[in-house]
């Protein structure tokens, strides 16, 4: 007969906050263990792409047994006539559930990209506002002068 299996904490429905999988225990014995709903990672709320983590400089052999690395650039480094493979990474911020980010259990640096709004917008996305910006400031002094003009040309009209 099949064990039966209750679960372990007063939350009785079957909802997706409440999602268990079933664990044998060194016992023998079937248990419930409640799993955390998969965390999508932060991403940029205008371009919609994956916020780009943090840079890594490393020997290959050092990083051959990650499985965490994203994107990976291989170059060749040399100094002083020995040359050796490089590996230069792009880790991106963990997938984590909101409560989580918080300052106890992730490092800054883990947390936020180094630049203008870090962790929230992509790069491209942070381009774009920088010039926006820019083009907007241009396009007033722009208007400043030609008003400038056209009040020196009415003064001049006038005398």
């Amino acid at each position: 007969m099949v064990q039966r299996l209750t679960y372990r904490k007063r939350h009785s429905y079957a909802t997706k906050s409440n999602q268990h999988r079933v664990v044998k225990t060194p016992g023998g014995k079937l248990v419930y263990q409640t799993t955390k709903k998969r965390a999508s990672g932060p991403k940029c709320p205008v371009t919609g792409k994956r916020i780009q983590g943090w840079l890594i400089h490393a020997n290959l052999s050092v990083v051959a047994g990650y499985s965490i690395l994203n994107s990976a650039v291989v170059y060749k480094a040399c100094s002083d006539g020995t040359c050796f493979d490089r590996v230069l990474t792009f880790l991106q911020i963990p997938h984590l559930r909101p409560a989580e980010y918080k300052r106890s259990r992730l490092s800054r640096n883990r947390r936020t990209v180094n630049r203008a709004y870090g962790g929230v917008l992509s790069g491209s996305a942070v381009r774009e506002r920088i010039i926006r910006a820019f083009l907007v400031e241009e396009q007033k002094i722009v208007k400043k002068v030609l008003k400038i003009q056209k009040a020196k040309e009415k003064h001049a009209s006038k005398s």
